[in-house]
């Protein structure tokens, strides 16, 4: 019985967070998750390093998602971001800046 808890909480958890990514309405747009993280430097350091093909893509879904808010509309429901199909594209590149960034902080220290 004790092994059942966890499982049901991981359910719940799972339920829970496609509902919240599903109701923030970035998907709509066809936007992911990572085209929505604020740029500060570290995030513009990791999209400087992003491969080609992958920037271009985010590119195209921001300004896809621009157009459609600027005439009040959103994507067809077949075209949505599916919580599934989410990639989380910039996290490896951005953990990696942030590592680095807290190593130079660490040089500078000593």
């Amino acid at each position: 019985m004790a092994t059942r808890a966890p499982a049901a909480t991981g359910k719940l958890l799972q339920g829970f967070r496609k509902w919240y990514y599903n109701a923030c309405g970035f998907n709509k747009l066809g936007l992911m998750r990572d085209d929505t993280i604020h740029e500060d430097s570290d995030v513009k350091e990791a999209l400087r390093r992003l491969p080609e093909n992958l920037y271009n893509d985010r590119i195209f879904r921001i300004k896809r998602a621009l157009d459609l808010s600027m005439k009040q509309q959103i994507l067809p429901k077949d075209m949505w971001t599916k919580y599934e199909e989410e990639v989380h594209y910039l996290e490896p590149y951005l953990k990696e800046v942030i590592q680095e960034r807290k190593e130079r902080e660490e040089w500078s220290k000593k």
